[in-house]
């Protein structure tokens, strides 16, 4: 009985005062790092310490819920993402303005002599296996730059390769007695605080101390009295002083992260966690008799990751392109792969399976095909290299620059074009139709109900919002247009209002969906949803009418007249025929592009030529259109495309686009949530 009341007693006390606040379960490594992590919790109860013996088991206990957060460099964040483990990274660290990254870079003493190509038998200190500065990005550069030749993991193992690249190194975390341990202070070779030459300041020590020839750290890792007696080794093969290290490094690398398991609540639990800490320097270690506890100590803030953010959208294109280095190898493959297309939606995947069986040569396919609902998840797909180009508008090849991926053709509309390599580069113009006679201009636009082809792209969105903005000085667009279809817009705004889905009479998911499920989508849709009266304007390409009456287009579009519709001219009550688009327009626009990865570029421009050779306009191959689409409008690539074009290697988006577009999205930036949840994540880092 004295037991049940005390029971209840502490039942009603913990209803009086409210619940034990649930810990924040923070994994350490070392007895160091324990040290900290102990006196963190003496100012912050919230905090608990889970002691694991490196940051692999620290992954292991998140995801078991063991613990709970952790911060990891980018090559154990790599690690952290991979399935079965599914960690995300949820707030990085930030090194003061302009510095939410850094560079890894190669430092050698000043008077050794030797540039990037003469690593070959030289001793070598890193920072530890798997880790970014010390291992991933040199790694994958020297096979990338074939100084170190690796055919893959059925040829030997990538550590053997490296260890046949040096002569000796320390590497903590290899195999204790192999060659990438034999400079290494510890017989354990551990990948800890118990290995001297660990982690940034070990891996310089190892080279302060002649140990080794070079180090593989990151750029601010030098101490300033030591700068004088080391340099940098340059990709191009030159040397430069230690702070050139923005001209002269290896990669830029996103800044540490904290990573943690999938849950809302557990991230603002851990992000409230450590923003309400007070009394106690959560980036200071020196009291604890080590560098870079729990944090990097250069740290001087920490910011929150958008919610969508995973490890492949925090690392970016760039580092994902030297991880397949690590785990593909060098050599080329004797036969050349198939490309890998992303089709976005059911009618783009079953034109691509098409194109991909009339591929096939010598039994093969050149084209394989993936399907994603969204283009920005096959931004995704491309950036994981599960997938490898697709052909996109200007607005999307802005968002894929951001996010590391590159243009590589270019889509021509100007037949005569095709047949000269030095042609200007193709454009189209960005116009706003309405119904002839239904009295709207442009001056009277405000309050009109609006047709866009879906958030985010050009001439259905960046454009005539970004003139609009500049026009009212208001980026509260709903305020101008209370009604609308604009695909990609969240459900509850007034820009979904007049969408229509797929059609479908009950539970119908694909409203507002920015792919081909909902029929105003894209430039036809768009146009659509003007003939339908749900829009009062459709803002399309100059082509779409065209291609979508007068007998032309889908039985929609059978009985329209393009002299029924008209364009309206910014800034004014003019009007215009629906031919007089050079005159009365919102912009010339750069045509849609084919984007990919840098690695894989030269592959994809080589495939693509082959194939517009055999299915393009005069192709060799009639049984198959490439520029053509049966079941719906500008499938894979629009359908008033000619040719695709080249765009010059290493060409970047900025210079593609073209000043006047690049300062019209600038400017239409300066307005919140006009950039995709995509897009934030891949423009996080500044250096």
């Amino acid at each position: 009985m004295k037991h049940i009341l005390l029971s209840a007693l502490f039942g009603c006390l913990a209803t009086a005062f409210g619940a034990p606040e649930e810990k924040v379960k923070w994994c350490v490594t070392s007895n160091a790092e324990r040290d900290k992590c102990n006196a963190l919790t003496l100012k912050a109860p919230v905090f608990a310490c889970v002691l694991r013996a490196n940051a692999d088991q620290c992954i292991q206990a998140i995801k078991a819920g063991e613990a709970d957060a952790i911060t990891l460099d980018g090559g154990e964040i790599y690690t952290a993402g991979l399935r079965p483990n599914n960690l995300q990274p949820i707030i990085s660290e930030n090194y003061g303005p302009e510095s939410s990254c850094y560079y890894a870079v190669a430092v050698v003493k000043r008077d050794s002599g030797f540039s990037i190509t003469g690593l070959r038998g030289k001793k070598s200190c890193h920072t530890g296996l798997g880790k970014s500065a010390g291992w991933n990005i040199p790694i994958g550069t020297l096979l990338e730059m074939n100084q170190i030749v690796w055919s893959g993991l059925e040829d030997m193992p990538l550590v053997e390769a490296v260890s046949n690249f040096f002569s000796e190194s320390c590497v903590p975390g290899a195999v204790a007695g192999s060659k990438l341990c034999k400079l290494c202070k510890s017989a354990s070779c551990s990948k800890s605080a118990l290995e001297p030459y660990y982690g940034y300041a070990g891996a310089f020590k190892c080279l302060q101390d002649n140990v080794g020839d070079v180090a593989f750290v990151k750029h601010n890792t030098v101490p300033a009295s030591e700068k004088p007696n080391y340099e940098l080794l340059c990709k191009d093969g030159t040397r430069a002083p230690i702070d050139s290290y923005k001209t002269c490094n290896l990669a830029r690398v996103p800044a540490h992260a904290v990573v943690s398991r999938s849950d809302p609540e557990l991230v603002q639990r851990i992000y409230t966690a450590l923003t309400t800490v007070r009394d106690f320097n959560l980036f200071s270690s020196s009291q604890y008799g080590a560098a870079d506890l729990m944090f990097k100590d250069s740290t001087q803030s920490l910011d929150r990751l958008p919610d969508n953010t995973n490890s492949f959208l925090y690392l970016g294109a760039k580092y994902w392109s030297l991880i397949r280095y690590l785990t593909k190898g060098n050599l080329p493959s004797p036969k050349l792969p198939a490309i890998k297309w992303c089709a976005v939606g059911h009618a783009e995947t079953v034109k691509c399976d098409s194109w991909s069986a009339f591929s096939f040569e010598n039994g093969k396919a050149m084209v394989e095909c993936q399907t994603s609902p969204t283009v920005e998840e096959c931004f995704q797909m491309i950036m994981r290299q599960e997938a490898d180009a697709m052909s996109v508008d200007g607005g999307q090849v802005y968002t894929a620059g951001k996010c590391g991926l590159v243009p590589a053709m270019v889509e021509q509309y100007d037949e005569p074009s095709c047949s000269n390599p030095g042609s200007a580069q193709a454009n189209y113009y960005a116009v706003a139709v309405v119904k002839k006679g239904a009295g709207v201009t442009w001056a009277n636009l405000k309050g009109k109900k609006s047709c866009h082809t879906a958030v985010g792209r050009t001439a259905g969105w960046n454009i005539p919002m970004g003139l609009i903005h500049k026009l009212s000085g208001s980026c509260n667009f709903n305020e101008f247009f209370p009604s609308g279809c604009a695909p990609g817009s969240s459900l509850t705004s007034t820009f979904c209002q007049q969408c229509a889905g797929s059609g479908a009479s009950v539970h119908d998911d694909s409203k507002c969906s920015p792919s081909t499920k909902e029929k105003y989508y894209g430039y036809a849709g768009a146009f659509r949803c003007l003939v339908d009266g749900a829009g009062d304007v459709a803002f399309i390409k100059h082509t779409i009418v065209k291609e979508n009456s007068d007998g032309n287009g889908p039985s929609w579009a059978e009985l329209l007249k393009s002299t029924d519709y008209e364009l309206i001219c910014p800034g004014s009550v003019g009007k215009a025929e629906i031919d007089n688009f050079a005159l009365c327009n919102l912009a010339a626009v750069p045509s849609h592009a084919v984007v990919t990865r840098q690695d894989v570029r030269d592959r994809v421009v080589t495939t693509l030529k082959d194939q517009q050779n055999k299915f393009g306009l005069n192709g060799s191959d009639s049984l198959f259109s490439l520029f053509k689409s049966e079941n719906g409008n500008n499938l894979l690539f629009k359908d008033s495309t000619k040719c695709l074009q080249e765009v010059p290697n290493y060409t970047t988006v900025n210079t593609f686009l073209g000043i006047n577009y690049m300062n019209a999205i600038e400017s239409l930036r300066q307005c919140a949530d006009t950039a995709s949840a995509l897009e934030k994540s891949c423009s996080l880092f500044n250096c």
